[in-house]
C-alpha cells in the first residue's frame, strides 16, 4: 500500500500488509513536526476469517453425500441384500443366483433390442452447465469468483454461458444426422427449426424477462434481449447451416489429400459463412465510428479510462444495442457498480450473437467429429485436444494473456473474440474429459448432472421463475459471512436437482 501526495507529487508512506476478507484496517497519517516526512501509524483492529472455510467444509460434505450415494447405488444394482436374503431363507443358493442370472440376461436381451445408442457424456456437459449456472444464478456463495466479472477478465460464472451454446451446436450436428437417416426432409426441419426458435423467443421475452424486484410490469423498461433470446438466434442459425449445407454421405476414402481434415473440408460453405460473419464483428467492433467515443474502444466507459470516455460503455457493441433497443435492455450490467457507468448496456445484445453464433460452432465441430470418427476414440480425443490447444494459443495471443493489455481482451459482456477461443479451448477439454470417463471408460454414469441435462429447458425456465421464492431462496441475515449465503446456493441447486432426478424417475422429458 502506499499513499502519495498530488500536491507534492511524491510518496508519504508505503507499507506491505496481507488483507483478507471481513477484517478492519485502521490507518493513521500524522505529520511530524521534527520531519517533513509523515508518520504512518496502520494496525489491523480485526482479524480477517477465513472466507475459503465454507466452501472447503462443503465440498467436503459433497464429497462424503457421492461417495455414500454411490455405495448405496452399487450395493443396489449388485442385489447383494436380496441374494443375502434369498440364501437365507430357505432356498437354495444355485437356483437362487440361476434364477437371477435368467432374469438378468432377459432384462439384458430386452434392454439391447430398446435402448438407443446415446452420448451420455454430451446430456452430462450439459447438465454440469446447467447446474452451476443455477448456483451462480443463486449468488454463488457470494465467492467472487463464482460472480460475472465487472468488464474485462474471465470468472467461473463467465464459462458457464459458452459451454451451453457450445453444447447446442453439437446436440445440432449429432440429432440432425439422426433425422436425416430417418429421412426428414428439408421442409421438416425447417418447421421444427422455426418453431423451437419461436418457443425460445417466446418464453425468453414474455416469462424470464422480468423478476419480482423490478417492479410492475411496464414497456417502458422492459428488456428486449435475453439468454434465451441470444440461445434462439444461435441454435436458428446453426441449424440452418447444418440443413442448406450438410454432408449426406460421409467420404470414407483415404486416397485425398484432404482425408486427414475431411471433417473440415466437406463442410467448407459453413466455414466460408463463419469466418465471414467473424470478420463483420472484427470490422464493427474495431472499425465502426462511435460518436463521442475513440473508434475500436472496448472499454466499461464511466470512470473507467480515467474518466475519459463516460458514455462509451461498450463500443460500438453498445452504441448499436442503445440505438435498436434504447432503454429496454438489461438494467444491471456487472459494470455499473465498479466503473458508475450510467449507460444502459446489455451482454446479450446484438453484436455479442456473432460470436455466440462462432462459439456454437465450434460445437458443431466436435459434433462433426464424434459422427466421423466414429468408434475411433483415439481419434475423436486427440481432434478434440488439438481444437483445445489451437484455440488456446489463439486467445492467449489476443489476450496476451492478461487480463486488459491484450489486443482483444478476453470480455464476457462483449463476447470478445478472445472470449470465445479460451471458453472453446475448455469446452473441447471437457467434453473430451467427460466423453473419456463416461461413453469410453464407463467410469462414471454423468450422475447427478445427467438428470437436469435431460431437462434443460424445464430446469432453466423453472429455476428463473422461482428462484426469487421459498424454499429455493429465503431473505438472509447474515449476508456478511459465506456460511448462510453458500448453503441457500447450494440448497437451492440441490432442489432443482432433486428435481430433475424425479422427472427423469417418472420419465417426463419438457421438450420443444
Amino acid at each position: 500500500m502506499q499513499v502519495e501526495s498530488q500536491m507534492r507529487n511524491e510518496s508519504l508512506c508505503r507499507w506491505s500488509q496481507t488483507y483478507g476478507e471481513g477484517g478492519h484496517y485502521f490507518v493513521c497519517i500524522q505529520r511530524s513536526e521534527d520531519t517533513s516526512k509523515p508518520n504512518c501509524i496502520h494496525t489491523v483492529t480485526k482479524r480477517a476469517s477465513n472466507a475459503n472455510l465454507p466452501l472447503l467444509v462443503s465440498a467436503l460434505l459433497l464429497a462424503i453425500i457421492t461417495l455414500l450415494f454411490n455405495v448405496a447405488l452399487y450395493i443396489y444394482r449388485r442385489r447383494c441384500t436380496s441374494n443375502f436374503i434369498k440364501t437365507i431363507c430357505c432356498q437354495s443358493p444355485q437356483h437362487s443366483v440361476d434364477n437371477a442370472e435368467s432374469h438378468a440376461g432377459e432384462a439384458d436381451q430386452e434392454t439391447t433390442k430398446v435402448k438407443p445408442t446415446r452420448l451420455h457424456s454430451l446430456d452430462t456437459f450439459r447438465g454440469f452447465s446447467l447446474t452451476v449456472m443455477v448456483f451462480v444464478n443463486y449468488g454463488g456463495g457470494g465467492y467472487w469468483f463464482f460472480q460475472h466479472a465487472p468488464w474485462n477478465g474471465l470468472t467461473v460464472a463467465g464459462l458457464v454461458m459458452p459451454w451451453f451454446v457450445f453444447i447446442i451446436g453439437t446436440s445440432v450436428v449429432l440429432a440432425f444426422r439422426s433425422m436425416q437417416r430417418k429421412g426428414v426432409s428439408h421442409l421438416q426441419l425447417l418447421r421444427k427449426i422455426t418453431w423451437r426458435t419461436i418457443v425460445l423467443l417466446l418464453l425468453g421475452f414474455c416469462f424470464l424477462n422480468y423478476s419480482p424486484r423490478d417492479g410492475p410490469l411496464s414497456w417502458s423498461w422492459l428488456r428486449i434481449p435475453g439468454v434465451l433470446q441470444r440461445l434462439a438466434f444461435t441454435y436458428f442459425v446453426l441449424s440452418l447451416l447444418q440443413t442448406l449445407w450438410r454432408q449426406r454421405e460421409i467420404p470414407l476414402t483415404s486416397t485425398h489429400w484432404w482425408s486427414q481434415v475431411q471433417d473440415l473440408v466437406v463442410y467448407w460453405p459453413q466455414w466460408l459463412i463463419i469466418i465471414l460473419l467473424e470478420t463483420l464483428w472484427l470490422c464493427i467492433t474495431l472499425l465502426m465510428p462511435v460518436p463521442n467515443c475513440p473508434t475500436g474502444y472496448l472499454g466499461a466507459g464511466g470512470i473507467g479510462d480515467n474518466g475519459l470516455y463516460p458514455n462509451c460503455t461498450g463500443g460500438a457493441a453498445g452504441y448499436i444495442d442503445r440505438v435498436m433497443f434504447g432503454d429496454n435492455m438489461y438494467r444491471y450490467p456487472t459494470c455499473k457498480e465498479m466503473y458508475q457507468t450510467t449507460q444502459p448496456f446489455d451482454p446479450e445484445g446484438i453484436l455479442g450473437t456473432i460470436n455466440s453464433i462462432v462459439m456454437g460452432f465450434l460445437g458443431m465441430q466436435a459434433g462433426k467429429i464424434i459422427i466421423f470418427y466414429k468408434g475411433r476414440n483415439v481419434h475423436i480425443l486427440c481432434r478434440f485436444l488439438m481444437w483445445a490447444v489451437l484455440l488456446g494459443i489463439s486467445a492467449a495471443i489476443l489476450s496476451k494473456c492478461t487480463r486488459d493489455g491484450g489486443f482483444i481482451p478476453v470480455n464476457k459482456n462483449l463476447w470478445s473474440l478472445s472470449y470465445v477461443t479460451c471458453t472453446g479451448c475448455f469446452s473441447f477439454l471437457l467434453l473430451g474429459a467427460m466423453f473419456f470417463v463416461i461413453d469410453i471408460k464407463g467410469w462414471w454414469g454423468g450422475q447427478p448432472f445427467i438428470y437436469p441435462g435431460m431437462n434443460s429447458i424445464f430446469v432453466y425456465v423453472g429455476h428463473s421463475l422461482l428462484g426469487f421464492y421459498f424454499p429455493f431462496s429465503w431473505e438472509m441475515h447474515f449476508q456478511q459471512s459465506h456460511w448462510e449465503w453458500l448453503f441457500q446456493s447450494l440448497w437451492g441447486t440441490s432442489l432443482w436437482l432433486l428435481v430433475a432426478f424425479f422427472l427423469y424417475r417418472k420419465k417426463f422429458f419438457l421438450k420443444i
